[in-house]
């Protein structure tokens, strides 16, 4: 496929993938049956379709302020006040090597006001007899900086989400959390997680089970159309709650897993 666009896949499982529109998965097809908002159903909003990395940094950083080794850095705000979802879903990433069930892609990450410390990603994205194994590394170049990285799903409604989380972050008037967690609510939700156990979702006759090294889950679930379950390295927030700190030249990598099966062979 042209235009950035490429798939991947076997038999049952088929990925989209546009690198163009931010290295996202654009669809996954199970049986022919699509698991994700496309494109066509969000319109242009860069953040309500597909699956996207979610990269140098994951959900909102609040005002776009944090401090680091002694300096204040302001990130430009995308939602509302804050800097929400990194800089990699709404830039082009390069293809570097394909084949019938895999890709590797990668993006030199900037080194402006966008995002001041430069560095890279890589994602691998590769596709089996029962699923999709997604892995991400992000590289400091010559500056040390912080991270919180994962992924974002847009999965089309669900008829069912078994999710047993340990506990959550509770959000704050800004809709920010905050570094204070709580027992798990009553959904519908807009917050992150602590969970160590896979998640699954009925989609359609479909039975789709999610597990990661990831201990941070955000779930999305308020829309009528659709649930986001998004594993990340680190709750919303993250380079004020909980920086995680890549060292010059040092990197960091997160993967997740989807398994897929009709509900009649579970």
């Amino acid at each position: 496929m042209g235009n950035g666009h490429s798939t991947i896949g076997t038999d049952r499982i088929q990925v989209d993938i546009d690198r163009f529109a931010g290295g996202r998965v654009a669809q996954i097809r199970f049986d022919g049956m699509p698991l994700l908002i496309g494109p066509g159903d969000a319109g242009s909003d860069a953040v309500s379709w597909g699956a996207y990395p979610m990269v140098p940094w994951a959900g909102r950083i609040r005002n776009g302020r944090f401090d680091f080794d002694g300096e204040r850095y302001r990130l430009p705000p995308n939602q509302g006040e804050h800097a929400m979802h990194g800089v990699g879903h709404v830039l082009p990433w390069d293809e570097d090597d394909r084949s019938d069930e895999s890709i590797d892609l990668s993006l030199g990450l900037p080194s402006d006001e966008r995002w001041p410390f430069g560095g890279s990603v890589t994602q691998h994205v590769e596709v089996d007899t029962t699923g999709i194994s997604f892995a991400m590394t992000v590289t400091a170049a010559d500056r040390a900086f912080p991270v919180s990285f994962g992924w974002h799903p847009w999965f089309r409604k669900p008829q069912e989400l078994d999710f047993r989380p340990d506990s959550m972050y509770r959000r704050d008037e800004d809709h920010v959390a905050v570094d204070e967690l709580v027992a798990v609510s009553l959904g519908p939700w807009d917050d992150c997680f602590v969970n160590h156990e896979p998640v699954r979702l009925t989609i359609d006759g479909v039975a789709v089970t999610l597990s990661s090294d990831c201990t941070h889950w955000v779930v999305y679930d308020e829309p009528a159309h659709a649930t986001c379950v998004e594993p990340q390295t680190g709750p919303p927030d993250a380079f004020n709650i909980r920086p995680r700190i890549i060292q010059r030249f040092g990197s960091a990598e997160a993967s997740y897993r989807m398994d897929m099966a009709t509900l009649d062979s579970k």
